[in-house]
C-alpha cells in the first residue's frame, strides 16, 4: 500500500517513483524561483499563495479559455527594487477538452519548454499604488517577449495582497502557428488574465 505525505498544494505518494516523479515536475519552477536576483538577502519577500492564470483564444464559432492553478512565485525585494517571479507547467492548462490541451503542448512544444514564466522588476514603492503599470517578460514556447506597462490592480485585505491585470500576448508574439477549425484559422489576440494572492515571508 503507498503512503503519502502532505506538501504545500497537495500531497504526494512516499513510493520513491512517485516521489522521483514529482520531484521533476516540480524541478524546473524551483530552479526559476532560486534564480531570482538579490535572494541571498532580501529586505522583503512574498510568496504566491494561489493564482488563477487564464487564456483567451477566440474563434467565430467559439471561444476557448486556458486555465491553470499550478503557478508558483516569489517576490524579492532589495535596495529599492522588487524582482517578481510567476511560473507555471504549460500542460497544467486546462481548456476542457483534452485533445485541444494535447494540441496546445505540441503548438507550443511543451515537452522541449515545459514551463511559462513571467518577470517584472519594479520599484518597491510602486506597490503603495492602486494599479500598477508594469513592464514584464514572458519566457514560453521558447520564446521571450517583453511588455510594457502592463497595468496590473492591486487589492491589500489583511496580511494578503491581489494582483491582478491581463496581458495583451498575442499568438504571432510567441510564434506559434494559429489552430484552424473548418479551415478557419482562431484570431492572433491571446491575452492572459493574471489573478494572484501574495502573502509576506
Amino acid at each position: 500500500m503507498n503512503e503519502y505525505i502532505f506538501v504545500e498544494g497537495g500531497m504526494i505518494g512516499t513510493d520513491r517513483h512517485v516521489i522521483g516523479r514529482g520531484l521533476r515536475q516540480m524541478l524546473p519552477i524551483i530552479c526559476l524561483l532560486l534564480a531570482v536576483p538579490g535572494l541571498a538577502q532580501p529586505d522583503r519577500q512574498w510568496v504566491l499563495e494561489k493564482s488563477t492564470l487564464t487564456y483567451h483564444v477566440s474563434h467565430p464559432l467559439h471561444d476557448t479559455d486556458g486555465i491553470s492553478h499550478a503557478a508558483r512565485g516569489k517576490v524579492v525585494c532589495h535596495a529599492g527594487q522588487c524582482d517578481v517571479l510567476i511560473a507555471a507547467p504549460v500542460k497544467s492548462f486546462d481548456s476542457g477538452d483534452s485533445n485541444r490541451d494535447l494540441h496546445m503542448l505540441q503548438a507550443t512544444h511543451g515537452a522541449q519548454f515545459p514551463l511559462v514564466s513571467v518577470r517584472i522588476r519594479l520599484p518597491e514603492a510602486d506597490f503603495g499604488s492602486s494599479t500598477i503599470l508594469c513592464d514584464l517578460e514572458i519566457e514560453f514556447a521558447g520564446q521571450t517577449v517583453p511588455y510594457r506597462q502592463v497595468p496590473f490592480q492591486q487589492v491589500t485585505e489583511g496580511i494578503y495582497t491581489r494582483i491582478s491585470g491581463t496581458i495583451p500576448a498575442t499568438l504571432a508574439d510567441f510564434k506559434i502557428p494559429p489552430p484552424s477549425l473548418f479551415t478557419v484559422p482562431v484570431k492572433n489576440e491571446m491575452p492572459v488574465l493574471v489573478e494572484t494572492t501574495w502573502r509576506p515571508i
